[in-house]
Order: C-alpha cells, then structure tokens, then sequence
C-alpha cells in the first residue's frame, strides 16, 4: 500500500474530512464513514487459518451484508495500551515481565506506538503513546507492587485514552494481570465494553500467576461488580494468553504480540448516519463453503462500533 493511500485509509477510518481536488469544482470535501474490523479466524480445533482472501469473509451490519473495500494484514499502524497489575501479588513477577517485555514489544512495527498504564488500589497513565519501545520496558523495573487490584479502573482508563488519543491506527489493549480482582472501582463491566467499543479498541488479556492466599481468594469472591474480563474480551474480539508458568512469561507474550499483527483487517463503507452513539451490531463469517460459524470455524471480532 502507497504512504499516499495510507494516509488516506486512515483518515477515511476515523470520519476526518479529506481535501481532494476536483478540475471542473476546486477542492471539495470527502464525507465517507469506513468501519475497519480486526478478525482471528480459527479452525474448530483451535488452528489458526491464515493465508484467507478478501472474498472468503462477509461482514454483516445489523444484519445487511456490507461490501468489503479493505483488506489487509498487519499493514496499519497499530496503537497498543499495556494494562499492568501492580497489586502484591504480582511482586515477584515484574522483573520476568519486563524481560518479555523487551522481547515482545521488539516485534511490532517501529511506527506502532505503545503506552503504559498500571493499576493496583488506583488506575494511572505511567507512558503516554511512544514508538520507543525500549521506554516501556524501562518503566516497568521502577516499579514497586502493592495494594488492591482493581482491573475495573485499569482497563477503563486505558479505553478512555485511547478514545481521545489522535487517530493513527488500529488499538488493542494488553491486560497483564493474573485475573484476580479485589477493588470493583468506579466502572463496571457494561461501562468498560461500551467505552471499548467506543474506543474502537480490542481487549488481550496476558494472564499470569500471582501469589493469591485463600484469604485474598475469598474477598475477591465476595467483592460485587468486578469486571467480566471475559465478556469485554468476547464484545471487542479478544483472547485469553494464559501464562502457566513463569519461564514461559516471554513466549507467551511474543504469542500474543504476533496474534496481534496477523490479524485480518476488513474495512467497509457504512451507510449508518444515526445519532451519535447509536450501536450498530457487527458480524464477521466466512463465505458459506467455510461451513457455520461456531461449529465448523470460530472468528474473533467485535461485536459492534458507535457512529461518531
């Protein structure tokens, strides 16, 4: 793809109006409204399927089969937000994470742009979005863990940047946390998915061991209103990379970082001119000699997207 219809894709995908120059008229303005949705497609024994054809997928909006105008592989820039716990009982595990953070964040593109943003009691912004991977990295060895955990605040913050970042790319957020809640904070599970959505982010959750005694256990079992990482994951079309072990931290991460850049990109323009905020249900299937979703093959995307 050309850097000129690069810039052009991206300001499409964002609703920026375009200068274009008409020889009869002068410059006029382009109005178009591109949807861009990231898709994992995956055989029914969890394989993934690559080397897939623009005509192999159909994307349906509120039900109508939209046409498919984009299509591509890892060729946008890509915005990633890392959501760290800092909580006590990741303690022990900071110094392997920053090693396989150097390792996976050296794969993505050097115009991908990474920020940093960690939660235990409270949810802070540590590293707005920069290209200097090697900062992340850096960042995440001055830490000290203690405190609550609260993944609500964390993952909502992230969204929340990410909506009001300038539009470069695609957006994902990376959840580094072992998944074990103590502290609901002020959004809930409904609010985190539509701010997500709204942000036009997907959710990965790097899913590590903590040091969790059953007392801890317990209060998360009894606090009310913990996020559903899950069902975010599942409404923006994300996966769980579940860390096992320790040794395995580096691996794992590099796993999740290379599902990132190999997913497809489906891009169509949208007829939707409703009212700001008005959800509109995404569908994401292959052509119907593939078989049926869900049982023959499972693609990972979201749900749905807000006209802005």
């Amino acid at each position: 793809m050309k850097l000129f219809e690069m810039a052009f894709l991206i300001s499409v995908v964002f609703q920026i109006p375009v200068q274009a120059q008409d020889q009869d008229q002068g410059t006029i303005r382009v109005a178009v409204n591109l949807v861009l949705v990231d898709a994992t497609v995956k055989t029914k024994d969890g394989q993934i399927m690559a080397n897939l054809k623009k005509d192999d997928f159909e994307v349906r909006e509120d039900g109508a089969v939209q046409k498919i105008d984009i299509f591509s592989r890892d060729e946008l820039p890509l915005d990633v937000a890392l959501v760290l716990d800092l909580s006590d009982s990741i303690g022990p595990f900071l110094g392997p994470l920053r090693d396989a953070s150097m390792v996976a964040l050296a794969a993505l593109k050097p115009d991908d742009q990474v920020a940093l943003f960690t939660f235990s009691t409270e949810a802070e912004m540590r590293l707005a979005l920069t290209k200097d991977k090697n900062k992340i990295a850096d960042q995440i060895a001055t830490f000290d863990a203690r405190g609550a955990t609260n993944i609500n605040d964390g993952i909502f913050s992230a969204a929340e940047y990410l909506l009001k970042a300038p539009p470069l790319g695609r957006r994902v957020i990376i959840l580094i946390s072992d998944d074990v809640g103590t502290d609901a904070g002020g959004q809930g599970t409904r609010d985190i998915v539509t701010e997500a959505i709204a942000a036009d982010t997907v959710l990965y959750n790097l899913k590590i061991p903590g040091y969790n005694p059953p007392g801890t256990m317990l209060h998360s079992a009894m606090t009310p209103g913990l996020v559903n990482i899950h069902k975010v994951m599942e409404a923006t079309g994300g996966e769980l990379f579940d860390v096992k072990e320790v040794g395995n931290l580096s691996s794992v991460f590099s796993a999740l970082i290379q599902r990132i850049k190999t997913r497809y990109t489906l891009g169509y323009y949208t007829m939707a001119n409703g009212a700001e905020g008005k959800p509109h249900k995404l569908d994401v299937r292959l052509a119907s000699s593939f078989g049926k979703k869900g049982k023959d093959y499972v693609i990972l995307s979201k749900n749905g997207y807000y006209v802005h």
